[in-house]
C-alpha cells in the first residue's frame, strides 16, 4: 500500500467517512453531551489531551472515573478535555468531519470494526511497535484474537482497550427448579444441540412458556449477533461478506440450517416470538424466562433489579466450535500532525487508561490488556470470570466499507433475521431479502 500523506483528505475520503457510519442502533452505554473542542468554531488548547468517547451509561460513568484517574496523575482536569457524543452516525461522523478540517482530538475511541473504514478512509493513523514500546507497551500485552483482528494492511490501526461479546444470561432461581446448576450453584455445560435442547425444554417446564429470550422487535443487532455466533460455530462456513463487502458470500445452507432451528425454537416455545429489547430483558428479570441472548454490558441493568440472582456464560456450542459474535472498543489515534512529546503524551494516555481495565471490567466488558485480564482481581470478579473464556471465541463482523457494528448491514440483515423468528418470513424469502436489498451495496465501490 503506499504511504498515506497526512494532509491529503479527499472529498471522497470525507463521503466515504460520512457513509461508513450510517446507520445506528441503540446500545447500553450510549449518550450525547455538549459539543467539543475540534468542532468548527471551538479552541484547542495545546497544554490539554483531548479525548473524544461514545460512552453514556454505565460504560460513561466507568470511563469518567478513569479519566479522574488519568487527571490526578497529570495535575488536575485541566490536563484532559474528555467529551461523549452519540454513538453511531453523530459520533463517527463528527470524527471524520473534525479530521478532515484538522481539528481532531487526540485521541478517540472507536469500535474495532468501525476502525477499518476509519483507516481506508485516511482518516486514522497507524500505531507502531516503536510507539508501543515509548510508553511500555508491546503487542504481546493485549489479547491475541483482538489483537489480530485490529491489524490491517499489516498495521497496527488500534488499541484494544476490550472485547465485548453477546452472552448468555441465566436467572439463578429459574435454573435451579429446572436441575440446570452444579453443586457450586453454577450453569451446568450446556454444550451440544442435544443437551442444550433439552435444557431449553427443562427451563420451559418451569416457566410454563419460553425458555429463552432474544430481543428481534424494534431491534436489528441482537438477531444479527444471535445468528452469526451460530453461523460460525458451524465448521467451514464461509464469510457472509468477502472482497471488503463487495461479494455476497454467505454460506446459504448453513443460513438455513440456522435459522431453521431457531424458528423450530419458537415453534415449541421455548424461545419468545416477538420481544422487545427491554421486554425480552425483563422476561429474564422476572423469571418468565431461565436464558437471555445479549451483550455482556447489560450485566449494569442486572445488577441494578434489586434481589435478582443471575449468572452470566459464554454461549453453549451447540455445533461443531466455541464462537461468540463480539466488536472491541479501541483507542485511536486521529491523523493530525504530532511532534514526538506530543505523540508519547497521548500514547501514554491510553496507557493510563488500560492500567485502569479492572474498572472497565466491572461494566462487562473482557480486558483486551492482558496484565488486567489474568489479574487476581479479574479472576475473582463474578459473574464476568465466568463467561471471559468468549474472548478467545470472538468472531468480528466481515470488514466492510457499509458493516460493522451499528451499520447498514446489521440492519439489513439483522431485520430480516427478526423476522425469521417472529416467524413471519421463512429463511429462504429472508435470504432473498437480503440479496435485494444488499444489492447496491455490493454494487457500489467503496468510496473509501
Amino acid at each position: 500500500m503506499a504511504p498515506r500523506n497526512p494532509a491529503t483528505f479527499t472529498r471522497r475520503a470525507l463521503f466515504g467517512g460520512g457513509l461508513a457510519a450510517a446507520g445506528s442502533l441503540a446500545l447500553a452505554g450510549c449518550a450525547t453531551s455538549p459539543v467539543a473542542s475540534g468542532l468548527v468554531g471551538s479552541k484547542l488548547n495545546p497544554s490539554q489531551l483531548i479525548y473524544w468517547n461514545l460512552f453514556g451509561g454505565g460504560d460513561g460513568t466507568r470511563m469518567q472515573a478513569m479519566e479522574a484517574g488519568y487527571e490526578k496523575l497529570h495535575g488536575g482536569a485541566a490536563s484532559l478535555q474528555a467529551t461523549t457524543f452519540a454513538w453511531g452516525n453523530p459520533y463517527y461522523s463528527k470524527l471524520t468531519l473534525a479530521t478532515v478540517g484538522n481539528q481532531p482530538p487526540d485521541v478517540a475511541i472507536s469500535h474495532l470494526t468501525r476502525a477499518k473504514p476509519l483507516y481506508d478512509g485516511n482518516i486514522i493513523e497507524p500505531i507502531t511497535e516503536a510507539d508501543l514500546a515509548s510508553v511500555g507497551l508491546s503487542s504481546s500485552d493485549f489479547n491475541p484474537k483482538t489483537w489480530a483482528a485490529q491489524k490491517t494492511d499489516g498495521n497496527n490501526i488500534a488499541i484494544p482497550l476490550d472485547t465485548h461479546p453477546i452472552v448468555m444470561f441465566f436467572n439463578t432461581a429459574v435454573a435451579k427448579k429446572a436441575g440446570l446448576l452444579d453443586s457450586d450453584g453454577k450453569l451446568k455445560n450446556l454444550d451440544g444441540m442435544d443437551t442444550f435442547e433439552s435444557a431449553l425444554a427443562a427451563v420451559s417446564k418451569v416457566t410454563g412458556g419460553p425458555a429463552i429470550t432474544v430481543a428481534n422487535v424494534s431491534e436489528t443487532a441482537t438477531p444479527w449477533r444471535v445468528f452469526w455466533t451460530f453461523y460460525n460455530q458451524i465448521k467451514g462456513v464461509t464469510p457472509f461478506l468477502s472482497n471488503n463487502g463487495a461479494d455476497l458470500s454467505v454460506d446459504e445452507d448453513a443460513f438455513n440450517t440456522v435459522t431453521s432451528r431457531i424458528q423450530s425454537w419458537v415453534k415449541k416455545g421455548w424461545l419468545n416470538k416477538g420481544l422487545d429489547y427491554a421486554g425480552a430483558e425483563s422476561d429474564l428479570f422476572t423469571g418468565k424466562t431461565g436464558f437471555y441472548l445479549e451483550g455482556e454490558w447489560e450485566i449494569t441493568t442486572a445488577e441494578a433489579v434489586k434481589g435478582l440472582k443471575f449468572g452470566m456464560v459464554p454461549i453453549p456450542t451447540i455445533y461443531d466450535k466455541a464462537a461468540n459474535q463480539a466488536d472491541s472498543h479501541t483507542f485511536i489515534l486521529p491523523r493530525k500532525n504530532r511532534t514526538p512529546a506530543e505523540r508519547k503524551q497521548h500514547l501514554l494516555f491510553i496507557k493510563q487508561m488500560l492500567a485502569q481495565s479492572q474498572t472497565w471490567a466491572m461494566g462487562g466488558h473482557i480486558p483486551a490488556y492482558l496484565p488486567t485480564f489474568n489479574s487476581t482481581a479479574y479472576k475473582k470478579l463474578e459473574p464476568q470470570a465466568d463467561y471471559a473464556s468468549a474472548a478467545t471465541a470472538a468472531v468480528y463482523d466481515d470488514p466492510a466499507w457499509y458493516g460493522g457494528s451499528g451499520s447498514t448491514f446489521e440492519n439489513t440483515v439483522g431485520a430480516q433475521l427478526g423476522l425469521i423468528q417472529q416467524l413471519a418470513v421463512s429463511p429462504q424469502g429472508a435470504m432473498d431479502a437480503i440479496k435485494s436489498q444488499l444489492k447496491v451495496y455490493l454494487n457500489t465501490p467503496s468510496p473509501l
